[in-house]
């Protein structure tokens, strides 16, 4: 005898083999797992004196990472004297939250670890359809 369902009133119980039962729950269980994604987490590494074209670069990678839904990590990394510059990092992270506005949202502005600054930028719900051209500046 198996209990099928505990919390009814009165429970339910089916007379049936156990095993049977036990390994349908775990085929059912493993495939409700398969079709379960993960949140991922990808990171972009930025200094603070990036050109225009590089900077192009690193925007279209994080635009694609939001597109596929994944969470980005935008790190600026400060070198040796560039700390006495740190508006200039926080200039390009601003710009970066700014350019990627319709595609993903701040989790917080943006915050110190060390020598590094970073943002998390979580995707949009409902995001713009992929054959639009992406952002060109």
């Amino acid at each position: 005898m198996v209990e099928i369902s505990p919390t009814a009133k009165p429970p339910v119980c089916r007379i049936m083999d156990y095993a049977k039962f036990k390994y349908d729950q775990e085929k059912k269980e493993r495939r409700i797992k398969k079709n379960q994604k993960g949140t991922q987490l990808k990171q972009i590494r930025l200094k603070p004196f990036i050109d225009d074209n590089d900077y192009q670069v690193k925007l279209r990678q994080v635009l694609a990472f939001l597109n596929k839904k994944a969470k980005v990590r935008v790190n600026m990394f400060y070198r040796g004297r560039e700390l006495a510059h740190k508006e200039l990092g926080q200039r390009i992270l601003d710009r970066m939250v700014s350019d990627t506005a319709r595609y993903g949202q701040p989790e917080k502005m943006p915050v110190w670890e060390g020598r590094v600054l970073f943002v998390v930028l979580n995707p949009l719900v409902a995001i713009a359809p992929k054959t639009e051209k992406l952002i060109s500046i």
